[in-house]
């Protein structure tokens, strides 16, 4: 299709976000293709990819399909295609999708037979097994089942959003159809009796007895549907006026429930609905034939991860990532505490290749230590069980001066913040919400010590969350620094934040909305002045996506300036590279591993003096301009190596990386069979197990010789 009227300001060199984020997720299907990949993990990538689908439909195409219905009409401006233009390209390429998720599932199910794991439907159960599901039906679904007639005295019921439900057709064309809704608070699956591992799903064991349950009528098919809803809420969006004293957590609470019932953007089917039934729902639900999506393997795919933890442990062995220990840096002993380590020189953790320990163990004690008069921390996802949080809980009853800026608008983690932030101030700290209008997604913490009469302070900055189970998931750098003045620029953002003060100043970080997009800017514009006296340059950058039109833009100056740039951007990117006269000096490749590629590093120079940035906030606009983010320069000589021979590595990456072509297409590196395959994740993993020689005392040595040698 042919987009009309684009912006005046349209570049070749851009595309658009949501097709590029579409191309994203294939790549995450295609980790489930690789017959390399254990074959649970190959399983477990179809539910990311699905599960990561359902998002894009809930946030991007709706917020799109608000755009659409304003008046004032809305264009995208790197394409300059309208939203409603955008949508139709949305749905035009999402339906290949489905059908390669369907193939890839199949196949995956076909392998998983050969380990006598076995997805089953009703036409395939055994007498033993009928019996056990007969059994299980009457005692435990059928009293929770809340079947329902739409007819001319019955309304169309509201379908919430993302939940399953049979949709029955009756041969009586009085009778328009049974709806059976799946709860929620079913098991995804039941497993069967015997010696092999089969199971069934429990939406498909209540497809089995839709006919009896409607057996007053004549039933002629059923299916299974799933409608998503546009959840793009934010507390703008409620246009609701509330006072300062107002608790903003009973807004939040109430703003949640609202997520449920927006309005449709996508309508799921497993099977075939009859043309009259599929006509009824897009009417009652207000969307086009193209917004339905049918599917052959479940529209519904989050029991991979349980089907894991219930397999016995010599299949689980056999069909997953072999498990490797995390580097913990604890173990050399460097120094008596991490407090003291921490005061003497910096420290460093990659995730997971190194344990969250460290850090952990200095919140610990910091918590017990009297010298320690506060600790403040911005939190934007935790984990459901945080020892974060009780580390904080105890420092509060310890008479710390403890402060929580936490982010009640984490997008899905809303609940699981406001019942964590009512539990910190039961334990004693102070919790604040930050700046109205703004997501705090700063990734900072502050330890205020007063030793003999002298301030110190510990300030750790991190890439990630304060989430102990991502951070054995996802790849992040934390740093830990004692220097003084990145604590003052610290200290300056708590008080900053606590009055709702954007335009403070700061030395060292780099903090949004109003101080951040800048100074990468000038970090640009000084390799593009190198390159115009002839000097070496390069711009390195390590971002999950890239959207800002502003830094898309010098980017594209500094590649026709001669600046080599070098892109690591694992989902979003709207700058395509290798276009001739344009970006041809420009690289773009893409990681999807094992771990979810997470952490935000900005290079620029091309010796051992050039400037290396570790941030919180990705190159978006809604990073730039709408969140409060924290970059922090890295100044030990032995760190910067560090993170340099860590991209060096991605850089090297010719298995699991892409690179982008200039229409926008990723393309692998290498056959997945030739020899000399470089596994970028899987060089860290073995890394981290072997140590690399860091747990003598002063692991930084290392480093620091190697910095030496290549001085030389």
């Amino acid at each position: 299709m042919t987009a009309s009227t684009p912006l005046k300001t349209q570049t070749s060199y851009m595309q658009n976000r949501e097709l590029s984020w579409l191309r994203f997720n294939e790549r995450v299907l295609e980790e489930a293709m690789d017959e390399r990949v254990p074959l649970f993990e190959r399983l477990k990538f179809v539910s990311i990819f699905t599960s990561n689908l359902d998002e894009f439909y809930m946030i991007r195409v709706g917020s799109l399909t608000d755009l659409a219905g304003m008046k004032e009409e809305h264009r995208d401006n790197k394409t300059g295609w309208t939203a409603q233009e955008q949508l139709n390209y949305i749905f035009e390429a999402t339906e290949p999708y489905y059908e390669k998720r369907n193939a890839i599932f199949a196949q995956i199910e076909q392998a998983l037979e050969n380990y006598q794991i076995y997805r089953v439907g009703m036409d395939d159960l055994s007498k033993q097994e009928k019996k056990f599901i007969e059994d299980y039906y009457a005692e435990h679904i059928f009293p929770v089942l809340s079947p329902i007639v739409v007819d001319s005295h019955h309304p169309f019921p509201h379908l919430m959003n993302k939940q399953q439900y049979v949709m029955c057709s009756f041969e009586d064309k009085n009778q328009t159809l049974g709806i059976i809704p799946v709860s929620p608070s079913f098991p995804d699956f039941i497993q069967l009796p015997g010696d092999s591992f089969r199971y069934i799903l429990t939406s498909h064991v209540i497809l089995g007895y839709a006919k009896q349950l409607f057996n007053m009528y004549k039933v002629s098919s059923t299916q299974l549907v799933a409608v998503t809803r546009n959840a793009d809420i934010a507390l703008d969006d409620e246009h609701l006026e509330y006072d300062d004293d107002d608790d903003i957590r009973q807004l939040m609470k109430k703003t949640l429930k609202k997520r449920a019932r927006l309005a449709p953007v996508r309508l799921e089917v497993e099977g075939q609905l009859p043309k009259r039934v599929g006509q009824l729902l897009c009417d009652k639900l207000q969307l086009s034939r193209k917004q339905v999506f049918n599917s052959v393997a479940p529209i519904v795919l989050n029991y991979p991860f349980e089907l894991i933890q219930r397999m016995p442990k010599h299949l689980e062995m056999k069909c997953t990532y072999p498990p490797f220990r995390a580097n913990n840096l604890l173990d050399m002993q460097a120094y008596p505490t991490v407090t003291e380590w921490c005061l003497k020189e910096d420290m460093m953790l990659f995730y997971p290749y190194d344990s969250m320990e460290p850090f952990l163990q200095l919140l610990k004690e910091s918590a017990e230590d009297p010298h320690v008069v506060s600790i403040k921390i911005t939190i934007y996802r935790l984990a459901q069980h945080s020892i974060i949080t009780q580390y904080l809980c105890l420092a509060a009853e310890n008479g710390k001066d403890v402060t929580v800026l936490i982010e009640l608008q984490a997008r899905f983690d809303e609940q699981n913040n406001i019942e964590w932030a009512e539990r910190l101030e039961e334990a004693g700290c102070q919790v604040i919400y930050g700046v109205e209008g703004y997501k705090v997604h700063s990734k900072i913490c502050l330890i205020t010590r007063k030793d003999r009469n002298k301030i110190q302070y510990i300030t750790q900055i991190s890439t990630g969350n304060y989430n102990e189970k991502t951070a054995k998931l996802y790849t992040d750098v934390s740093m830990m620094t004692s220097h003084e003045e990145i604590g003052r620029d610290a200290d300056a953002f708590f008080k900053n934040m606590a009055i709702s003060n954007l335009d403070g100043q700061y030395r060292h970080l780099l903090v949004a909305p109003n101080h951040f997009k800048q100074p990468l800017l000038e970090c640009m514009d000084r390799e593009i002045e190198k390159a115009g006296r002839g000097e070496p340059c390069r711009i390195l950058m390590k971002s999950n996506s890239l959207t800002d039109r502003e830094i898309l833009q010098k980017l594209f100056e500094a590649s026709e300036a001669g600046v080599p740039v070098q892109l690591i951007i694992r989902g979003i990117c709207c700058l395509l590279p290798g276009v001739p006269g344009k970006t041809e000096n420009i690289t773009v490749r893409s990681i999807v591993g094992r771990f979810l590629e997470h952490s935000r590093i900005f290079c620029f120079g091309a010796d051992e003096d050039c400037s290396i940035y570790i941030s919180s906030g990705d190159l978006m606009t809604r990073s730039t301009t709408r969140r409060v983010e924290t970059a922090c320069p890295v100044y030990d000589p032995g760190l910067k190596q560090r993170i340099l021979h860590h991209l060096d590595v991605m850089l090297q990456d010719n298995d699991k990386a892409r690179q982008m072509s200039s229409n926008g297409q990723y393309k692998r590196l290498s056959s997945p069979y030739e020899a000399n395959l470089k596994d970028s994740q899987k060089h860290f993993i073995e890394e981290a197990m072997q140590g690399m020689d860091r747990r003598q005392p002063r692991h930084l040595r290392i480093w620091r010789r190697w910095a030496r040698l290549l001085q030389h």
